[in-house]
């Protein structure tokens, strides 16, 4: 199966894996799965580390620190692609994210099973699984 992480799940496998639930774990650690991350996540980091230097909002490492543990972590990276923004375009407003709304776009466009803790997402589709 292809999973795709999103942003928050992605920095919780790496480093507070026990935030995340049972089935997140297995799903993360079988070795049939393929696990992908996306620059949209690499962006989101990026752009939220920068935004909030200090406090609670502070995103907890940059961009160019998440990217390297993901690539330690064997995570494949997958681009965003025109097709993926235009899918978005088509996706009812159930989040207003936008990078979530990208995110899902691109699981349901590639296909991939979508991994989120966020209920609003897993609304979308049965192919995001809420773990």
């Amino acid at each position: 199966m292809r999973l795709l992480l999103d942003t928050q799940v992605a920095l919780f496998a790496l480093a507070d894996p026990e935030k995340l639930t049972a089935q997140a774990h297995d799903l993360i650690a079988d070795p049939r799965n393929a696990v992908f991350v996306s620059v949209i996540s690499l962006w989101e980091i990026s752009l939220k580390h920068g935004l909030a230097p200090t406090g609670a909002a502070r995103m907890p490492i940059d961009g160019a620190r998440a990217a390297e543990l993901f690539q330690r972590a064997g995570y494949e990276m997958i681009d965003l692609t025109p097709a993926h923004v235009l899918f978005a375009e088509g996706l009812p407003m159930l989040h207003p994210d936008p990078f979530d709304r990208l995110l899902a776009a691109q699981a349901l466009s590639e296909p991939m099973r979508l991994l989120t803790r966020d209920a609003r997402m897993a609304a979308y589709s049965d192919a995001i699984v809420r773990v």
